[in-house]
């Protein structure tokens, strides 16, 4: 069974927007929910689909961060088209890292990140992808014959995306004193403990005047859809409106 890749979405809300950033391995969908939230309270959303994601893992594994970076570029260019002045950015893991680099080379309103890694390996990294792989190929119906088959080749594609995306990280952290927007910092507790950790570095680290960093008890990684997740929209809401529009 052939899967369609999920599509970029746009809710038109009002004259503040907000750019929404998914995380590794993952797609829009997963900010579908914030979006909609966010546009019934007057904020126009946009989110892009990071290349390569949504698609099988031969395709992913084809990009890597300069590609999701200018994604989110463009992202931000879409909305300025569209006659935004103000643009606050969202991002969830992947999606986070990328807000805050966009919070050091771009002018933004404010940013919120959720479980976003500040210390990750490749190695790290590829056991997720390996996850996603299994996971595609099980979604596309395969017996489990041929999908132990194509797992097997999996090894012999170039995993060098990875280690550029560990570099990015690295890159991202050693530069946070640069973010001087308005940051709010969400974690789950019930993630791995290493997001706790990242949180509090960049919520430390950040040169913002306005910044807020906060758990959510009934939360793991993917916050945007979790038990916490109409307390984690509320106060992304909070955040976005006591911000300097």
């Amino acid at each position: 069974m052939r899967l369609l890749p999920p599509k970029p979405f746009y809710y038109e809300g009002g004259e503040r927007a907000v750019l929404l950033l998914h995380s590794f391995t993952s797609n829009p969908n997963d900010m579908k929910k914030l979006g909609s939230y966010l546009q019934q309270n007057q904020y126009s959303c946009y989110a892009p689909t990071l290349s390569g994601h949504g698609l099988p893992t031969e395709d992913l594994l084809s990009h890597g961060p300069a590609d999701w970076w200018q994604d989110a570029l463009n992202g931000y260019q879409l909305l300025k088209d569209k006659g935004y002045e103000r643009i606050a950015v969202v991002g969830l893991s992947l999606g986070g890292v990328l807000a805050l680099k966009m919070g050091q080379e771009s002018q933004v309103n404010g940013i919120v990140t959720m479980s976003v890694p500040m210390y990750k390996e490749a190695a790290v990294l590829k056991e997720r992808i390996i996850y996603y792989a299994r996971r595609y190929k099980q979604l596309e119906g395969k017996k489990d014959q041929q999908i132990a088959s194509e797992m097997a080749e999996l090894d012999h594609l170039p995993f060098d995306s990875l280690t550029d995306f560990e570099q990015i990280i690295n890159r991202t952290r050693d530069q946070l004193a640069r973010v001087v927007s308005p940051v709010c910092v969400l974690y789950g507790e019930l993630d791995d403990p290493s997001y706790k950790t990242s949180a509090e570095k960049i919520f430390q680290s950040v040169a913002s005047d306005q910044k807020a960093i906060k758990g959510f008890a009934h939360s793991k990684h993917l916050m945007t859809l979790g038990k916490d997740m109409n307390a984690i929209n509320q106060d992304i809401l909070a955040f976005l409106n006591k911000l300097k529009w």
